[in-house]
């Protein structure tokens, strides 16, 4: 598979604007070989998909790409079809999967992809590119026909991944939760991807980007921390 992704936890950091702590994976990701973008908004709920699409294009364009919208377009298909990258912003992750699939862009999406051309996902952004979006911290606002997501990797990914737990709080920890997810689904490798981190992955290699651990979870096992300078490649394979 000629994939090349970039999947962020977050899109803001603090301290920061929005995407400022990714623009320099950003570039070295994207290089010079990428003028335009299809960016996909559809995860979006508060804000209108016009004011997603320029909240996008004034971090986008200064650095060198042009960003176009599938919902500023006729045929979003020829517009994924034709762009020399993809990003997907982050949002409700439901949303997104349920414009997708109402669209057809999910399927065209995953072509492009699988024969190269580089996505770049934030958020519920990255979740699209697991096998599902079991792992989400969204809430179910609206019901796609399926979970199935774009399957570009072959582990879950949970983002925006805590490890505080608020003082005299009874509930359930983020850990907690992924406990029971890998325990139902003792064959799915699940990444909690803390802020600020990015997965980038190159065919079959992949690395972590940032100053922090991920904390990976997998059936039974101990959760274990792996860092940036790991060699990550052996979880494509899985």
């Amino acid at each position: 598979m000629s994939r090349r992704l970039l999947l962020l936890s977050n899109s803001v950091s603090y301290g920061q604007g929005y995407l400022e702590h990714a623009e320099d994976a950003i570039r070295a990701f994207l290089g010079d070989g990428v003028n335009s973008i299809a960016f996909v908004p559809y995860a979006g709920v508060t804000i209108s998909e016009d004011q997603y699409a320029a909240k996008v294009r004034a971090h986008f364009e200064p650095i060198g790409y042009a960003v176009v919208s599938v919902h500023e377009v006729d045929n979003p298909e020829d517009l994924v079809r034709s762009a020399d990258a993809i990003a997907v912003g982050g949002g409700n992750t439901f949303r997104l999967l349920q414009q997708m699939t109402e669209t057809g862009l999910l399927s065209v999406v995953r072509e492009r992809v699988i024969a190269g051309v580089p996505y770049i996902g934030w958020s519920a952004g990255s979740n699209l590119a697991c096998p599902t979006i079991r792992t989400t911290n969204d809430m179910p606002i609206v019901e796609p026909p399926s979970f199935a997501a774009l399957h570009l990797i072959p582990f879950q990914i949970n983002p925006h991944y805590l490890d505080a737990h608020p003082d005299k709080h009874q509930g359930e920890t983020r850990e907690q939760r992924l406990l029971e997810f890998v325990t139902l689904n003792p064959d799915t490798t699940v990444v909690g991807l803390r802020e600020g981190s990015i997965l980038r992955v190159e065919a079959e290699r992949m690395r972590l980007l940032g100053d922090r651990t991920m904390r990976v979870f997998h059936g039974a096992a101990e959760p274990a921390e792996l860092g940036p300078d790991e060699e990550l490649s052996f979880m494509l394979n899985a």
